[in-house]
């Protein structure tokens, strides 16, 4: 369980604030506006009204208690800037902040975000990536060349073996699941017979696996 101040309750800060609840971290929440503070209590340990932008307030809550910052500040950048350059002053541990644009993650960046992550940007991918493929059924970008897919099993390796497709050694592809009717088991083996009712979860270079399954 880690403490985290969560400053900026629009709707990215709220889907934050839930998904945190549901792996019962501790979190205060953060917002100037009192309607977005009272929407998001019942997600949170503790929460205050109060401007992000002003060095008082921010030292007040003693940042550098938190194990994480994260600010999910969307329209006014120069706030969620201000903000994060604050929260750095203040030894605050590890600064996550929210950008649209590449500008904004280099000025982010560059003023005491440890990371910066494009909501909007990673989703619209994720989208792209989803819906133009039949055989795509979920999509994580681990990084800039690798990713893990969920994809149908290709036609001409139903009724075969993991061992026979060897995938691995073809591909440098690594299968880390097969899911049947929504489950998933780690629990297979060289010998496992792949059929047109499985979906696998794999893992490796994204232009590989484009060209290993078609998409």
């Amino acid at each position: 369980m880690k403490t985290i101040l969560l400053i900026g309750l629009g709707r990215f800060g709220r889907h934050i604030a839930r998904n945190l609840r549901e792996l019962r971290h501790q979190v205060m929440a953060i917002d100037i506006k009192e309607d977005r503070v009272e929407d998001t209590l019942p997600y949170v340990t503790s929460a205050q009204i109060g401007d992000s932008t002003n060095r008082a307030f921010l030292e007040s809550l003693g940042v550098r208690n938190f194990d994480l910052c994260i600010v999910a500040i969307g329209k006014d950048f120069q706030s969620s800037l201000e903000t994060t350059s604050l929260l750095k002053e203040l030894d605050a541990k590890f600064v996550v902040s929210r950008a649209s644009r590449d500008v904004q993650a280099k000025f982010l960046l560059r003023n005491g975000a440890d990371q910066v992550v494009y909501p909007e940007k990673q989703l619209a991918k994720w989208v792209a990536i989803r819906y133009s493929s039949d055989h795509i059924l979920d999509y994580i970008q681990l990084d800039e060349e690798h990713a893990i897919l969920e994809v149908d099993v290709p036609q001409d390796w139903i009724g075969k073996t993991i061992d026979q497709i060897d995938i691995r050694r073809k591909y440098n592809i690594n299968i880390l699941a097969i899911k049947e009717d929504g489950k998933m088991s780690i629990n297979f083996t060289p010998d496992t017979v792949l059929s047109n009712q499985y979906t696998l979860l794999v893992l490796g270079e994204y232009k590989v696996m484009q060209k290993c399954f078609h998409t």
